[in-house]
């Protein structure tokens, strides 16, 4: 049974693309299971003019948009608590009419003063919302309540922004109270991970530098940077997938096992391991990372050419990168990370590639077989869901010979439908206050560190771009980076 969560919502930035598609559907979807039922409300904010009954159908249609085919007196029932007020966030006056407004609800759901503040806008702005959310006395009094501030990405673009940005929002908030959302830690299989390697001896007993010969990390898109170029050609794939999806997937794939199940305990094992990842001097960063930047094909564009991108830009769409961790679990075992856009296909995928056998026995000299395969335990993240073993069996035939086989498990249809998507997941872990899922501070400044020392070796260098056909896997240079170790990806194009 669902356990009914009592909370105002003050949505800054609540008519934006990203309210509309992810966080509306999500709140209905954590109505229609009982997690949320009488005792909320939300307020959506921004500077456009809009009343309550414009809202709550734009509401209906974010719903309807989504695919969700619920009963129209549900979904009119779940919009009657959406309320909206036009809001200037550098305007301290506008703050009083905001209090007003959610001292009025409060009272009118018998919220308990339980208020989240959902800043989905620009970065600049979450200082000054969080200094006046507190000066301008929004944030609730109730000693039994909760304030919670939950944070989009992007979370500065250096260390040296993020901690100013940090700073800022500690004035106001306690670190527990604020929850620096990153989807990728709401999806089904990057939670798996844990249950995975905690949940199974065979797994962890193995999970280590004496078994493990290296990790791979994967994260594909297949198109290019469309409506997001302005956004993106400041950002880069280095800030805008590295830094923080990437490196808390890799923070999960090296942590040691916590002491507990808890949110402390798991944040502070990633800190651990973040802190002990390598972070490079100038030559080595220049060694172990490479980008790129696709072209043009057919009547796709070069990334020069987009709307909205400079005709010399050199932002990266693409990057790949050793990392290594100096600890007694990891040494001498690197971690291979990749993402790109307009590559070969739209997936996320980690794949564990175990070391071969000391002596292969049945490479005898008289023998025509071919040398092991190496043991792959694939996570598949997306578009489906499971995980597959490659393990080396005897073939059927007459001789002795061997080859690779896989075992697979992939969520089936029906699962995935009751599967929650990542900001459902998310948004009812604010509710309940359970950081597991969501970056800490520590977590953040050392993934910047090492970014940055990247992004610094890169500003010395011009890039020669474009370095990539559309629709392949990336430069020449990613795979000469794995294959200088002797090692290669484990996802190619068509194998």
């Amino acid at each position: 049974m669902a356990t009914e969560r009592k909370a105002l919502f003050l949505f800054f930035g609540g008519t934006g693309d990203l309210a509309y598609r992810k966080l509306y559907p999500s709140l209905f979807n954590l109505y229609q299971k009982g997690n949320l039922r009488s005792h909320f409300a939300v307020i959506g904010t921004s500077r456009q003019a809009m009343d309550d009954d414009k809202f709550r159908a734009a509401v209906r249609k974010s719903l309807a948009d989504s695919g969700n085919r619920a009963d129209s007196k549900e979904v009119s029932d779940f919009s009657s608590h959406f309320y909206y007020q036009a809001h200037d966030v550098t305007n301290t006056a506008h703050y009083s009419v905001l209090k007003e407004a959610a001292e009025k609800l409060d009272k009118k759901y018998k919220l308990e003063g339980n208020r989240i503040f959902y800043l989905s806008m620009a970065p600049q702005f979450f200082g000054t919302i969080a200094q006046d959310l507190k000066s301008q006395g929004l944030m609730s009094t109730n000693k039994d309540a909760f304030n919670r501030l939950v944070i989009e990405k992007p979370f500065g673009r250096d260390y040296d922004s993020a901690k100013q940005l940090n700073d800022a929002l500690s004035k106001s908030f306690d670190e527990e109270q604020i929850f620096r959302i990153d989807h990728y830690l709401g999806k089904e299989m990057i939670q798996n991970i844990e249950a995975l390697r905690f949940g199974n001896t065979l797994v962890e007993s193995l999970w280590n530098n004496r078994y493990i010969d290296n990790i791979q990390v994967t994260l594909s898109e297949k198109l290019g940077v469309e409506e997001r170029a302005s956004y993106y050609d400041n950002s880069g794939a280095l800030r805008d997938m590295v830094q923080n999806h990437i490196m808390q997937i890799v923070s999960l794939l090296a942590m040691e096992q916590p002491v507990a199940f808890t949110d402390t305990d798991i944040r502070a094992e990633k800190v651990k391991a973040l802190r002990s990842l390598r972070v490079y001097n100038v030559a080595d960063a220049a060694t172990n990372f490479v980008r790129g930047q696709y072209g043009s094909i057919n009547d796709q564009p070069d990334y020069r050419h987009e709307d909205n991108v400079p005709e010399d830009s050199t932002t990266e769409t693409f990057v790949a990168g050793k990392l290594l961790f100096d600890n007694y679990r990891w040494s001498g075992t690197p971690f291979y990370v990749r993402t790109g856009k307009m590559l070969a296909d739209k997936f996320t995928r980690v794949d564990v590639v175990f070391k071969r056998p000391l002596v292969d026995i049945f490479a005898f000299p008289q023998s025509q077989n071919t040398p092991l395969a190496a043991n792959v335990l694939t996570i598949f993240v997306e578009p489906h869901a499971g995980f597959s073993l490659q393990l080396n069996a005897k073939t059927n035939d007459a001789g002795f010979s061997t080859e690779p086989i896989k075992l697979d498990y992939l969520v089936d249809a029906e699962k995935s439908k009751e599967t929650p998507e990542p900001y459902e997941r998310l948004l009812h872990d604010v509710l309940k206050g359970d950081g597991t899922n969501f970056s800490s501070w520590p977590e953040v400044s050392y993934a910047w560190k090492f970014v940055d020392q990247i992004r610094r070796v890169w500003d010395l260098q011009e890039p020669q771009f474009p370095n990539y056909t559309p629709h392949s896997m990336g430069p020449a240079a990613a795979e000469e980076l794995i294959q200088r170790d002797h090692r290669e990806w484990i996802y190619r194009l068509n194998n």
